[in-house]
């Protein structure tokens, strides 16, 4: 079963929002309305959505304060944005796109188009997310095998401090209580070495599989955002 994403519609043109509630809530999204960008901020912090689809000229708050706003919060600024706009002027789009939007759609539009949109930037923003799933990973890996070279070169280190010890043993002249504390602490810091790094292994291996459950494959990623149903053409 493939999971649900809810996307946040902004437009203060009600037949707007009534017609992209019906059409993408037939294609398995789960549908949220806000008409003005003063309620999109309010829902958006009761309901973090998957995607905002937002217009651009609205009363009280227009579409570019609203993108400000959540871009300037780390908790909202990873909130991908598809904003409609009826202006096709290019300075427009790029001021959206340096604010941090994922696509601009000039009105009128095709529902069609705005499907594969959605799809797209949905698609996009978890391929991201799974990028990070792995570097994260790829850190882990790598401060582990930082530890484990520095617990080596300490282990050596003891190993040849502990033969040093024993060539101790044929001095006649051997303080033998000097001798003694000296190998209990050599062998105490072999044994600190490798609780040490037995808890960083394994807090690794925790760590590791909780990220491993968070990746899925490119084919299940299309998979979860492709819908069984078709857009229809409006």
């Amino acid at each position: 079963m493939f999971s649900k994403k809810k996307i946040l519609m902004v437009d203060d043109e009600t037949i707007n929002l009534d017609f992209f509630d019906v059409m993408l809530t037939k294609l398995g999204f789960i549908i949220d309305k806000a008409e003005n960008g003063v309620e999109a901020l309010e829902k958006v912090k009761k309901s973090i959505p998957d995607l905002i689809i937002l217009d651009n000229i609205m009363p009280k708050m227009s579409g570019w304060e609203v993108t400000k706003t959540l871009k300037a919060d780390p908790k909202y600024r990873e909130i991908p944005i598809i904003m409609f706009s009826a202006m096709d002027d290019a300075k427009d789009k790029v001021e959206g796109f340096e604010l941090g939007i994922d696509d601009y759609i000039t009105k009128p539009y095709n529902f069609s188009v705005v499907f594969a949109r959605i799809r797209a930037v949905l698609r996009n923003r978890e391929l991201l997310r799974q990028i990070g799933t792995r570097d994260s990973r790829l850190s882990l890996a790598e401060e582990l095998n930082i530890d484990i070279k520095e617990k080596a070169d300490s282990f050596l280190k003891s190993m040849d401090e502990l033969d040093e010890a024993i060539l101790m043993l044929s001095d006649d002249n051997l303080d033998r209580p000097r001798f003694v504390h000296l190998i209990k602490e050599k062998t105490a810091s072999v044994r600190k070495n490798i609780a040490e790094l037995d808890a960083h292994i394994e807090r690794t291996v925790m760590e590791w599989d909780n990220l491993k459950k968070k990746e899925m494959s490119l084919q299940t990623l299309e998979n979860d955002i492709r819908h069984d149903a078709r857009p229809v053409e409006a």
